[in-house]
């Protein structure tokens, strides 16, 4: 390749950090299974600035605010990108719908439409040949962060999600999906001096790397192990043709996720964690936003799934 092709190819990697449904003609003869390293810059800086707690140090305050953002955000990739997105397990107005939108782009985890449309393509065939993800054809490593890093996986699949891209506005989201990471990193920053400015022990830069880098890598990685640990680690409730199993710790870990082998069984389910002893965050706050009207229409577990897992509807013994 030319210089000059070399530069025309940077250059079009480079727009899709901003615009990720900017065209490249180059996608149509490439590896489907390479890299496109100058995409994974950010990435990478991202997991790479995590050092800097050694040059801001810590405090109570912004670990707070970390934990504080963990949560909020794991609730939107769990309860709206994954059983709203691409389940349809609830319903929910317009408006909630775009604003847990925009909270799940605050997640760096891509836009609502990329996001779930990849994951209905997980479920077409779990752990078979055209899994996007499956630690049994590919192994830990590409099922938990590869899969995510080849070209054949950067498209939004946007005909596997027509009643989504029906929304101008999910589908604005969905394109300029770097808005998540260009408004929280001022936001944080700001809200740092804020916090700094009323006495509490912190800054800026304190706020800033604690509350959106390091709590951004964490809530990466914890969203990463249903594809590859929860497809390894656990117990299996139902024969699914999948290896899919439920694993507690993960389940805690994620807001309910780790009930994975359950979600697999049924997806349609805005609860995953079966078992009245199987704790399920992101469920108690979707009842909690049903008492509000936020959402309605939970979808319930039907009682023949229940008893085929041996298990009875909650309420009794």
């Amino acid at each position: 390749m030319s210089v000059a092709g070399a530069a025309r190819g940077g250059l079009r990697s480079f727009a899709r950090w901003f615009d990720s449904w900017a065209p490249d003609e180059r996608d149509a003869t490439r590896d489907p299974d390479g890299v496109d390293w100058l995409r994974l810059v950010p990435f990478v800086a991202l997991h790479l600035a995590c050092g800097l707690v050694l040059v801001v140090g810590w405090s109570w305050t912004a670990l707070a605010v970390a934990v504080g953002w963990y949560a909020a955000r794991m609730f939107a990739i769990t309860a709206f990108y994954h059983r709203y997105f691409s389940h349809r397990a609830f319903e929910t107005t317009r408006a909630a719908q775009f604003l847990f939108a925009l909270l799940g782009l605050a997640a760096v985890q891509r836009g609502p439409l990329w996001w779930a449309s990849h994951h209905r393509a997980h479920h077409r065939d779990s752990d078979g040949e055209r899994d996007v993800h499956s630690p049994e054809r590919r192994g830990f490593w590409y099922s938990h962060v590869g899969w995510i890093l080849v070209h054949a996986n950067f498209r939004t699949r946007l005909e596997l999600v027509p009643d989504l891209a029906a929304f101008p506005e999910l589908r604005l989201l969905d394109r300029y999906d770097v808005l998540g990471p260009l408004l929280s990193i001022p936001a944080f920053y700001g809200l740092g001096v804020a916090l700094a400015a009323l006495g509490l022990d912190t800054s800026g830069g304190q706020v800033l790397v604690w509350g959106f880098v390091v709590s951004t890598v964490v809530t990466y990685h914890a969203t990463f192990t249903i594809n590859s640990l929860a497809h390894r680690c656990g117990a299996r409730r139902y024969a699914t043709r999948d290896r899919s199993r439920n694993n507690w710790w993960l389940a805690l870990l994620t807001f309910g996720e780790g009930w994975h082998n359950n979600h697999h069984r049924y997806p349609a389910s805005a609860r995953q964690g079966f078992a009245w002893w199987g704790l399920d965050l992101s469920y108690v706050a979707l009842r909690a936003l049903a008492v509000l009207g936020v959402v309605r229409g939970l979808r319930p577990v039907p009682a023949r799934v229940l008893a085929e897992g041996g298990l009875r509807p909650r309420g009794r013994a």
